[in-house]
């Protein structure tokens, strides 16, 4: 029981460290900084789900740093991206439990679509849809910190989303 409370209390610990790192990420209205702060949350993600045992989250989340990584330097290669997705599909074929790792498997494809093939204001709103995916698997996990960030992810995308449509030139119609 002891181990069971101490692994809890790391992953809350671990899931609030990748809070911090996603509000700032995704507060920021450069993709690059985006990019790059998601990088480091979701090495806590994936900690974070492996101390709970969602190890399906745990393998995807771990996968997103790498699509990260690639998404980075080959912005809109189908063939990566593709791969990843396969990638995805593969960890969760390996690491299934059950329908509760459904919401990880969602949020990894679209956060992979999402992340190679879009920019911007759709790119968030993908994001934003994988998000409420994690929000789900979270919950399942018993992860209080996680549910939390994920929720602020959400909203703090939907508010970046709308400041980028503020900011956005006036077009002019003819």
């Amino acid at each position: 029981m002891e181990e069971a409370s101490l692994r809890w209390l790391l992953g809350q610990g671990v899931s609030l460290t990748a809070l911090a790192l996603c509000v700032v990420a995704f507060a920021s209205k450069r993709d690059d900084r985006l990019f790059v702060l998601l990088l480091f949350a979701n090495v806590a993600f994936a900690a974070q789900f492996a101390l709970f045992q969602s190890w399906v989250a745990a393998g995807i989340s771990a996968l997103i740093v790498v699509r990260i990584a690639l998404v980075r330097r080959f912005h809109a290669n189908r063939r990566l991206m593709y791969l990843m997705l396969i990638a995805t599909l593969a960890v969760a074929a390996l690491t299934w439990s059950g329908p509760r790792d459904i919401p990880a498997l969602a949020a990894g494809l679209l956060g992979t679509y999402g992340m190679f093939m879009l920019r911007g204001i759709p790119m968030r709103a993908m994001l934003a849809a994988a998000a409420f995916c994690w929000i789900v698997s979270n919950v399942l996990a018993g992860s209080i910190g996680g549910t939390l960030a994920e929720t602020l992810i959400f909203v703090t995308n939907l508010i970046t989303m709308l400041r980028l449509r503020r900011d956005a030139p006036a077009r002019c119609s003819p």
